[in-house]
């Protein structure tokens, strides 16, 4: 696996990071590329995910948090400078052998430090019953981009004021709340964050393939995208009834959906689950015009759901559009 290296090592907008994931997948002609990178105080949330619904935005606004939106799935997460952040971009196709094999190497090389490290759940490495990194991943045409957490250290406060995770969310981890969830590299370690971040690499990495500037410019121009109003806030689409649930093993689901004498009109769902498919054609539009009743649901809705939204079942995702 080769360590891309941008010609100029500088601290740069979280979005930068996630446009280079991307000019890396598209441009980039290795098997395997990995980098790491830290930023300034940032919330970035998943691709399905209300924004007003996960970030606190009047804590981040007056403490000088800036907010993203990113192109996976999952939840949402705090970051700064006092952690890492992993990027991982693979020509693997097969969305649980990418996960299993990136989450199995940065559980070993975790472990060469003597840190009692495991994977756990969807996207998780846990030390002990905390956790110390998440995950999350998409797909470009033939490539996977992984991209995950290292809590090194963090500011708990940030952490703790900036995201509003539900009640339900914490409840479903054993926990009361988000300081007993996570575990800090620190404390387990005797190496500085610098020290950690070169032990990685050299344990991760056999090359190094460095960026130009022509490459840096490019991806400025990918990372306009992230920049826009409308990607980071995105629609928010007219409804008459909201359903939330979460499904162990697949995620928070708000399903929102505009009904008219029980005929499905138009439906989104909003959560922090993991696509696997092509969510608007396999998923929702089948549902659009169609009676929301088990039976009509069952003719139009494909028996491997696991193939569109990872570890969704059909018949869990019936009864989440029926449940009162």
């Amino acid at each position: 696996m080769k360590y891309v290296a941008l010609p100029e090592e500088k601290v740069r907008r979280l979005s930068f990071y996630l446009a280079m994931e991307e000019y890396v997948a598209r441009h980039v002609d290795e098997d395997d590329s990995f980098f790491m990178w830290q930023v300034e105080p940032s919330v970035i949330f998943g691709r399905n995910q209300l924004i007003e619904n996960e970030v606190n935005l009047d804590y981040c606004r007056a403490n000088h948090i800036a907010t993203f939106r990113r192109k996976s799935g999952g939840g949402c997460v705090y970051a700064d400078m006092k952690n890492i952040m992993f990027s991982y971009i693979t020509k693997e196709d097969n969305v649980s052998l990418t996960f299993s094999r990136y989450i199995n190497m940065v559980v070993e090389v975790l472990r060469r430090l003597g840190v009692d490290a495991r994977a756990s759940g969807r996207n998780d490495i846990m030390i002990g019953d905390r956790k110390v990194s998440g995950s999350a991943f998409y797909h470009l045409p033939g490539r996977s981009i992984v991209h995950s957490t290292m809590l090194y250290d963090t500011d708990m406060r940030n952490m703790v004021g900036a995201i509003t995770p539900t009640d339900e969310k914490l409840i479903s981890k054993g926990v009361q709340s988000v300081r007993q969830h996570i575990a800090l590299l620190k404390d387990h370690l005797s190496l500085s964050i610098d020290e950690f971040k070169d032990f990685v690499r050299h344990n991760l990495c056999d090359g190094e393939t460095v960026l130009t500037e022509t490459d840096v410019t490019d991806i400025e121009e990918i990372e306009r995208e992230y920049l826009s109003q409308k990607f980071i806030y995105g629609n928010n689409p007219k409804y008459t009834v909201v359903k939330r649930h979460r499904l162990e093993g697949v995620g928070e689901f708000e399903v929102r959906m505009e009904l008219h004498n029980n005929i499905v009109k138009d439906i989104n769902l909003m959560g922090d689950y993991f696509i696997t498919g092509d969510m608007d054609g396999q998923l929702l539009r089948p549902l659009r015009g169609l009676r929301l009743e088990r039976e009509a649901l069952e003719q139009v809705l494909p028996e491997r759901l696991d193939e569109v939204v990872m570890n969704l079942r059909r018949d869990d995702f019936i009864g989440l559009l029926l449940c009162p």
